[in-house]
């Protein structure tokens, strides 16, 4: 193992590092520069953490958020690292003592907000610890914040180039999730940076599933039946501070713990409330994109967009918030056309012409996100200038399959077509031509005169979009990005064009059923949740984040492996010695009584059995699962008996409401469990026998009574 990796283990408690890591270290570690675009979740904090225990000195972070700062800070003393930040969120004595342990060289990593950092006195006494201890490298962090051509630009950002005039032997690392190339060389340009090493990690996320619904009327309800089906942690995402306060209000109001959070509340309740939901005291976040970088928490399994985002950059990095530890969860956009017009008027309320342009570009490529018919990470890793074959297997549209057929007479006419236009046109003229348009625009340019003119009419106007959009996603068509969407061939039209490449497109819906992630056995998913019952337990006594003491990933890997022993959790991802020590016997106590409990042999219930449990686990309904399975109810009613009474998951009020199973529950404990008919007479009608099956399985597993049929 060498260095770097020892290290690694030491400090994080990690065995190996993730892609691009290792390289973006040895170059920091060499003095050199570096740009790092990785996507949210691939651990750009590590790439200049561990260098920053490396090197000798102190190493300066500069963060946008008060509360992320706080957040990572917190995260790595967890770790026993010496990190501190100062920020406003400070008292003048707090303030003096933390300078005071950097100025006595107890400290690796300072935490700054850019405007803090740029200030004189900042500069001040950052030259005074260059001078006594050194600096080891600035890094910083969201660094598209820096470009007027990203999506989160702020203006004190472009101060940082100061920076190199001081401290011009000193390292910089600027790291971003979300960059396209022009933003790139933006953040080069602006912060000076020396011949950087530029690593682009790969922006694909492979655990997160995306999908997009159709916005329905009763949208809410669309919301909340989602919801209902899903476990741990997720944010819903909204366009108004008006629609966050009446969505959580509702979801609170409907038995789902829920908080608002938006600009327009005070900073101590959206605090509060961003605490309450790190700790998992709430499972949801209702929010504005004011609810945005702050968020460090790795365990969020979903993400809902109830409104439209402005632009994919924006939808990328909130949608990427889900799953951080590399665990499957689930990002759901809802699509509604009156979201479109809402983020039109705010477009227009921009000042700037040019800004209301590219807005609108920005907002067109969110549309064909929307729209389009390819494999989701196909059109968002386009949007980066990365190539994906698509079929992900991991996306609406791959697990809902679309018929393929080959479009490619169409592609060479539409090709054609922007080829005669000498690529000055948008998607829309071009596909006005085709289908024979009589506008003013067509005829004022000639284009009436073309040979392309009226060859598409057999198409329909989304059809050929359709097409369109796929052009762009696959790479087989480029657009400018200058808010103008001019549509330009490049090598690979041409190769469409001279009858070298086909062109396959998807073109109708299809109603398949999405997979199941959960590949977790019956008793392994039982230790889970004690484990994270153990874990919630002590993060309240020590008034932290759940997560800043184990990880999901490392609470499944205890669930799976079972560990007896404190050396065999050692192993364990993200289990350094620091908490090793601190946790780890609280952790291996519950495995030990989890063990004990379960010492005698449990009935393993048949292969059938367990895809009716699966699709139960889904939300399905009983008439679901028989539709699915093509099964009769009553012989799905039989499967869910028998899985609880072998003590399984089954969720019994998803079949029977809570007050049904309370009266069933006292007519069984006064005239027995034998006969279904007498319990029957005893209830009343309103109660079939289903309902009474399956709370009579429950009386008898709670009873330890033995099956009888």
């Amino acid at each position: 193992m060498s260095e770097l990796e020892t290290a690694l283990k030491q400090y994080f408690g990690y065995e190996t590092f993730r892609p691009g890591q290792k390289a973006i270290i040895e170059a920091v570690y060499q003095q050199r520069d570096v740009l790092a675009v990785m996507p949210t979740g691939g651990g750009k904090s590590l790439c200049y953490q561990l260098p920053a225990l490396l090197k000798p000195g102190l190493a300066v972070v500069v963060s946008p958020l008060i509360a992320l700062m706080q957040d990572q800070v917190e995260t790595l003393q967890k770790n026993g690292i010496a990190a501190t930040f100062l920020n406003s969120s400070l008292t003048a004595e707090e303030a003096r003592s933390r300078r005071l342990s950097i100025l006595n060289g107890e400290m690796k990593l300072l935490y700054l907000a850019p405007e803090k950092l740029v200030s004189p006195a900042s500069k001040t006494f950052l030259q005074a610890v260059q001078e006594k201890h050194g600096l080891s490298l600035f890094a910083i962090d969201e660094a598209h914040c820096i470009s007027e051509w990203g999506h989160d630009f702020r203006p004190e950002y472009r101060q940082l180039k100061t920076l190199r005039s001081l401290f011009p032997k000193i390292p910089m690392i600027a790291l971003t999730a979300t960059a396209t190339e022009r933003v790139r060389s933006d953040i080069i340009h602006q912060l000076t940076l020396d011949q950087p090493k530029v690593q682009i990690t790969s922006f694909d996320r492979p655990n997160l599933y995306y999908e997009v619904q159709p916005k329905q009327r009763q949208h809410y309800n669309q919301l909340f039946k989602f919801i209902r089906h899903q476990t741990g942690s997720g944010i819903v995402y909204c366009l108004s501070r008006r629609r966050v306060e009446e969505v959580a209000f509702r979801l609170k109001k409907d038995g789902i713990s829920a908080l608002p959070y938006h600009a327009g509340m005070s900073d101590g309740n959206r605090s509060d409330y961003q605490t309450r939901f790190l700790r998992d005291d709430v499972q949801v976040m209702v929010a504005t994109i004011a609810f945005g970088m702050g968020i460090d928490k790795p365990d969020i399994r979903f993400v809902v967009h109830y409104d439209l985002p402005r632009n994919l950059e924006n939808y990328y990095q909130e949608a990427g918030r889900a799953g951080r530890d590399s665990e499957p969860a689930q990002c759901l956009l809802l699509f509604g056309a009156k979201d479109i017009h809402t983020i039109e008027y705010f477009i227009s309320q921009k000042e700037d012409e040019k800004s209301q342009r590219l807005a609108r570009q920005q907002l067109r490529k969110v549309i064909d996100y929307a729209e389009g018919t390819d494999c989701r990470r196909t059109i968002q890793l386009s949007y980066f200038g990365e190539h994906f074959a698509g079929n992900c297997g991991n996306c609406d549209n791959c697990l809902n399959p679309k018929p393929i057929e080959d479009w490619t007479i169409e592609a060479q006419k539409f090709l054609s077509c922007v080829a005669r236009c000498r690529e000055r046109f948008g998607m829309s003229h071009i596909i006005d031509i085709l289908r024979g348009s009589k506008n003013k625009k067509i005829e004022q340019n000639g284009h009436h005169l073309l040979s392309t003119y009226g060859i598409g009419k057999d198409k329909t106007v989304e059809e050929w979009r359709n097409l369109a959009r796929s052009l762009l996603h696959q790479g087989f068509l480029a657009e400018t990005t200058d808010g103008y969407r001019v549509l330009k061939l490049n090598q690979r039209s041409w190769e469409i064009l001279r009858q070298k490449r086909t062109v396959y497109i998807a073109v109708l819906p299809s109603s398949q059923k999405r997979k199941s992630h959960n590949t977790l056995d019956i008793e392994t998913q039982q230790l889970l949740i004690r484990l994270r019952k153990k874990r919630k337990w002590l993060a309240d006594t020590q008034s932290t984040a759940p997560y800043m003491i184990f990880s999901d990933q490392a609470l499944r890997e205890m669930a799976q492996i079972k560990p007896k022993h404190l050396d065999q959790l050692a192993d364990f991802s993200g289990v350094t010695e620091h908490k090793l020590h601190q946790y780890g016997e609280a952790f291996i106590s519950e495995i030990r009584s989890f063990l004990q409990e379960k010492r005698l042999p449990i009935p393993v219930p048949s292969q059938t059995k367990m895809k009716t449990l699966r699709l139960a686990q889904q939300g399905y309904s009983i008439e679901d699962i028989a539709e699915t399975r093509g099964m009769r109810t009553s012989t799905i009613n039989d499967h869910l008996c028998e899985l609880i009474e072998m003590n399984q998951p089954v969720k019994l009020e998803q079949f029977v409401p809570e007050s049904d199973q309370k009266v069933i529950w006292q007519v069984i404990n006064q005239v027995g469990d034998d006969s279904l008919k007498t319990i029957r007479e005893a209830l009343g009608e309103e109660y079939s026998y289903e309902q009474i099956k399956l709370v009579r399985a429950w009386w008898r597993r709670e009873n330890n009574q033995s099956v009888s049929r």
